[in-house]
């Protein structure tokens, strides 16, 4: 077998603004996600059981279906009752409400690993609940919970290349059209994984570098 890249190389255009796609795509549903396992994560801790058990009920429907087939509920099947969405919206719902999940969990058990004794000492010592949350609670709380959050957006990423299945042109949509052009699909989506590979390790890499400037406490000690 021969293989032959210029074709697809040729068309670099297309897999960079594909490759934009996929991480703006990312950055807004994953920044969804937050919000909604925020709003989850607060909603479990609620008084009454109702509303305790709409978090519960959200994550395992969620957690436990395919994603591809919660894409289609959401561009196929809300059409038929008058809810028609543009394709990259419908994208961004899906990947928001799929991340969300696990944010959802991964905010809980931030929250938990925190010793409730911090709490009572800042009390103990005359802190507001603003300030409790701001010199004791914060900076813990996102070293316990960034490396989850960080392996999520990049678990996300990867995931979004099932967008394409609803004409979203991310970088698995371009390289269905590469390959369709220049009738050399190995080159092609050899071409997009090096792409996504490209994309993970650049976020590691940033979401690394913001975490030591975050949470310098957590490395002060090595």
């Amino acid at each position: 077998m021969i293989f032959d890249f210029s074709g697809a190389l040729a068309r670099w255009p297309q897999f960079a603004w594909g490759g934009v796609t996929t991480l703006w795509l990312s950055i807004v549903a994953m920044t969804l996600g937050l919000l909604i396992g925020a709003m989850a994560s607060s909603a479990a801790g609620a008084r009454w059981r109702g509303v305790r058990m709409l978090p519960r009920i959200y994550v395992e429907a969620i957690r436990n279906t395919p994603l591809l087939v919660q894409i289609y509920i959401i561009y196929f099947g809300l059409p038929a009752i008058g809810i028609r969405l543009a394709p990259t919206v419908a994208a961004v719902i899906s990947l928001g409400l799929y991340a969300g999940a696990y944010a959802t969990e991964i905010l809980r058990a931030g929250l938990e690993a925190i010793p409730h004794g911090q709490i009572e000492a800042a009390r103990a010592l005359g802190l507001s609940p603003w300030r409790t949350l701001r010199h004791v609670l914060a900076g813990q709380v996102v070293a316990a919970m960034y490396p989850a959050l960080v392996s999520q957006f990049v678990l996300l990423m990867l995931a979004s290349s099932l967008v394409s299945a609803i004409s979203v042109s991310d970088l698995t949509a371009t390289a269905n059209d590469v390959q369709g052009l220049t009738f050399r699909p190995f080159e092609a989506f050899l071409l997009v994984a090096a792409c996504y590979l490209g994309l993970t390790l650049l976020l590691r890499v940033g979401l690394g570098a913001l975490e030591y400037r975050l949470c310098r406490f957590k490395f002060a000690g090595r």
